[in-house]
């Protein structure tokens, strides 16, 4: 004896029939094969759910295509769209920072468009290296002796750290221990950096005194980190950059100041006053400065590193700068090529 449910799975079409229908075949003509059988098989298992649970549904073949026809728009809708900022917040990390420029975007276009000497250099035919691009420019309008790029500002302080004080001793204020957005700690980053955190200070007041103290003899680095996203206020007391450089020359250590956001341009008055410019924690004397591409500077995500020509080579010259700046294979080992086959 067969239940209601059994004569209504009973019912419902074999996956070759949908397939030959007229309506999947105009699919196919647009839509790769595996695609739209998935869409088909997906509508059939939801539908062998729904009335296994008791639930009405329609069996007909229009039906199902009905289904897998909303799962194949559903599947082949990308993911990243454009949407409308109505948050008030204008560099919003959500929704893709700031827009590129109309003059930026025409370049990425002209570029992407077809084959570019992303790393050749046209004048020796030699390799060359992506951040060469952009590291003049940098320089230029920072005034920094050398510049590279990573994929963002985690990876700039990682990558420092690394190269610098792997399995020595960096010290920092213990009101600049940051958390930014995504979980982003500053403690948990030093330690997976192979540093080795060194606190001073209390969290609202740090003397220079405090770093004094604190270096030795497994000390690597001084290191200053911009609190983007929070303020102390009232009993404070931190240690400016230039007195933090001094101590650094005194005793042979390097010092990086991680700015965040990081300033390139002079701001309008009142305009994120407390944003610390870039060129100034360079002539200020800072070895290293690090900040984000993708804030105040509106590009695409990246972290900048600028500074000191012999601490820039020595980063670039890190394993880790193949991972964090996606740099292609050896070249005497260039890509197989790759060719795309439409899915039969």
């Amino acid at each position: 004896m067969t239940t209601p449910a059994h004569d209504l799975l009973r019912k419902l079409p074999a996956v070759d029939r949908l397939l030959s229908s007229d309506r999947v075949q105009a699919w196919l003509a647009t839509h790769p094969r595996t695609l739209v059988v998935t869409a088909v098989q997906a509508a059939l298992d939801a539908t062998r759910g729904a009335i296994r649970a008791g639930e009405t549904a329609a069996t007909e073949a229009a039906a199902l295509l009905d289904r897998a026809e909303q799962m194949l728009k559903t599947q082949s809708t990308p993911s990243l769209r454009r949407v409308i900022n109505a948050t008030g917040v204008v560099l919003h990390t959500g929704l893709g920072r700031a827009p590129l420029a109309p003059a930026a975007l025409a370049a990425i276009a002209e570029c992407a468009a077809g084959y570019c000497n992303l790393e050749l250099d046209l004048d020796t035919g030699a390799r060359g290296r992506r951040s060469d691009h952009v590291a003049e420019l940098l320089c230029e309008r920072t005034g920094a002796e050398a510049a590279t790029v990573v994929n963002n500002n985690a990876a700039a302080t990682l990558i420092i750290l690394n190269t610098l004080a792997r399995g020595a001793e960096v010290i920092v204020s213990r009101g600049q221990l940051v958390e930014i957005g995504g979980s982003y700690r500053l403690p948990e980053m030093m330690t997976a950096s192979g540093a080795v955190l060194r606190e001073v200070g209390t969290t609202n007041r740090t003397r220079l005194a405090d770093y004094e103290r604190a270096i030795g003899e497994n000390t690597a680095a001084l290191l200053r980190v911009h609190t983007s996203n929070y303020r102390v206020v009232g009993f404070t007391q931190d240690v400016p950059l230039a007195e933090l450089v001094a101590l650094g020359r005194r005793t042979n250590l390097p010092v990086v100041d991680d700015l965040g956001s990081g300033a390139l341009a002079e701001l309008p008055a009142g305009a994120l006053a407390d944003e610390p410019h870039v060129r100034a924690a360079l002539a200020a004397g800072a070895d290293l400065v690090c900040f984000s591409g993708d804030k105040l500077l509106g590009g695409p995500q990246a972290g900048i590193i600028l500074g000191r020509r012999d601490l820039v080579r020595r980063i670039e010259a890190n394993p880790l700068m193949r991972t964090y700046s996606h740099r292609q294979a050896h070249p005497r080992r260039p890509h197989r090529h790759l060719r795309l086959y439409r899915d039969p």
